[in-house]
């Protein structure tokens, strides 16, 4: 082989190395706004979406808001209020409302100034077109349509390329249906407000058997099976966040409407438990919504706070990508059933590592894990007491729909 061909056969070589390295770098490399889990990436950083619809009832809401843990907040079209939550280290979101087809030039020119006015405000994470633009309360049609919502997405995009568009969906309306408007949004949120009383009247967005939900399961736990259902809805291929209740569904009538009866908060296990059976299934931040309709300061906002708080601590460690593991359950007689059980993810930092865990049933259960034979130590976080490992095995109670965080060392 003369020397000319050796150097067209390496050539030719570099270049197929080249190739396959590009393809490679397209198959592996994450999108810009969200990592290879679908984890959002702020400012470079995997971040974990604590955030709230409304500002509390105080006189400095953005400090109140960052001293309970929260990292994310909607305001208005307003440089005060996104200079004042940049002084607090918080993220924002604009609602924007999609182009009127009624009166489209006027409309499509509100919006393209409204995205120029904003678009390079540092606090800006987000822009929001429509709020649950499938659901329309006691009828099939979409409030607004999937083409609707992807005019104004496009050019918000033209203007915008270095924002999020999220899109908040009900838990309602098919999937099928769902995904038509994938191709007009880069997040996916679901709000999921269960804790409902028996015997309330029917109102906006409930049912007539009273709920807001209409899977299978009244529990709870169904919050986790909502985020398996947007899960679906993207392909499991862009971040889900929960919307959570920070409200009383009877609080959202008119004061001489309401029954005080029927005033029923989340207790702080329950809001606690829906935001990490959320986050066990997969969410990639939650979200409150409906603080606005709530006695500030009251007892539900304190033991909603504690629970952000205890989110905001655990940043690193939920913005963390899963561990893979060899973890094996044993469940021991207590009288009940087990439905879907103890259901959990774990993660590793700093050579720790966590199991996140929720009994997601009705009933309490009695539990041993196993297959933990690295392991010598388990500390249960925030309820101040170790656990005894024995041959890579310990064993736990859990109320019903419990929560327990275990630091593995």
């Amino acid at each position: 082989m003369n020397k000319t061909n050796q150097t067209k056969i390496l050539f030719l070589f570099v270049i197929v190395l080249s190739i396959t390295a590009c393809n490679n770098d397209k198959a592996t490399t994450p999108n810009k706004f969200y990592d290879s889990d679908n984890m959002l990436i702020v400012n470079g950083k995997r971040t974990f979406i604590i955030g709230s619809y409304h500002h509390p009832k105080t006189a400095t809401p953005f400090k109140t808001l960052a001293d309970n843990g929260y990292n994310y907040v909607r305001v208005t079209a307003d440089s005060s209020q996104l200079d004042k939550a940049y002084k607090h280290n918080l993220y924002t979101w604009i609602y924007t409302t999609a182009v009127n087809e009624k009166d489209s030039a006027a409309s499509k020119t509100k919006l393209i100034n409204l995205i120029n006015k904003y678009k390079d405000h540092p606090s800006l994470l987000f822009w929001e077109i429509e709020d649950e633009p499938a659901f329309t309360w006691n009828s099939p049609k979409a409030r607004v349509s999937p083409e609707k919502m992807q005019k104004s997405f496009d050019i918000i995009k033209e203007l915008d390329k270095k924002h999020v568009i999220i899109t908040n969906h009900g838990p309602v309306n098919l999937i099928s249906t769902l995904k038509k408007y994938n191709s007009s949004t880069d997040v996916v949120l679901v709000d999921v407000y269960p804790v409902i009383p028996n015997g309330i009247k029917p109102s906006y967005a409930l049912f007539p058997d009273g709920f807001q939900g209409d899977l299978l399961n009244p529990y709870i736990s169904q919050v986790g099976e909502y985020i398996e259902k947007m899960k679906k809805v993207v392909n499991n291929s862009k971040p889900v966040f929960a919307v959570l209740q920070g409200f009383s569904w009877e609080m959202l009538k008119k004061e001489e409407e309401r029954d005080t009866s029927m005033i029923l908060y989340p207790t702080y296990e329950q809001s606690r438990f829906m935001a990490y059976n959320a986050i066990v299934h997969g969410a990639n931040g939650i979200v409150y919504w409906g603080t606005n309709y709530t006695p500030q300061p009251s007892p539900f906002i304190n033991d909603l706070n504690r629970v952000t708080k205890e989110l905001s601590e655990m940043q690193k460690v939920l913005s963390s990508k899963n561990t893979t593991n060899n973890i094996k359950q044993e469940y021991h007689e207590l009288g009940y059933s087990v439905d879907a059980g103890v259901e959990f993810i774990t993660k590793e930092i700093s050579g720790k590592t966590y199991l996140i865990s929720v009994n997601s049933d009705k009933n309490p259960v009695n539990i041993t894990f196993s297959g933990l034979n690295k392991f010598k130590t388990v500390k249960v976080l925030t309820e101040n007491r170790n656990i005894t490992m024995q041959k890579g095995k310990f064993t736990d109670e859990y109320q019903a729909f419990g929560v327990h965080i275990y630091e593995l060392e």
